[in-house]
């Protein structure tokens, strides 16, 4: 699975998924949002890639080099995450040059944050950037 989160506070997921998208699983995991239309959901990696071909994307992972602060960030820019368990590949990194590369920084021997909270990382920095844009 990986995930892509824009500034536009929509979530795309790509398949295969880690888990299903029933409402009762989705409720639990507070994904209770579903009959809002901010999913979509992708075949494969190429589909999503494609929807994408216009925006600037982030690929996010710990084997980046820039941090997400040293970015600013614009409306409609795309996060990419990979699975919790192990990141995004090294063949879908290596489309990335190493600023597109972001990562969260870390202290020495700390392990990884969850994929959950990464992904609120960068999303609401980049809403802060844009003034939390639509916000109430």
């Amino acid at each position: 699975m990986r995930l892509c989160a824009n500034t536009g506070c929509r979530l795309h997921l790509v398949h295969p998924l880690g888990f299903e998208l029933d409402d009762k699983r989705m409720r639990r995991a507070g994904l209770d949002y579903m009959d809002q239309r901010v999913v979509h959901e992708y075949p494969d990696y190429a589909s999503c890639r494609r929807q994408f071909a216009s925006e600037r994307i982030f690929a996010c992972s710990t084997k980046g080099t820039t941090a997400y602060t040293q970015v600013q960030f614009r409306q409609n820019d795309v996060f990419m995450f990979g699975p919790e368990t192990r990141g995004l590949p090294q063949p879908i990194l290596d489309e990335f040059t190493a600023e597109q590369i972001l990562r969260v920084p870390m202290l020495p021997q700390s392990r990884s944050l969850n994929l959950s909270n990464t992904a609120a990382i960068f999303i609401y920095e980049a809403w802060r950037q844009q003034q939390f844009s639509g916000a109430v």
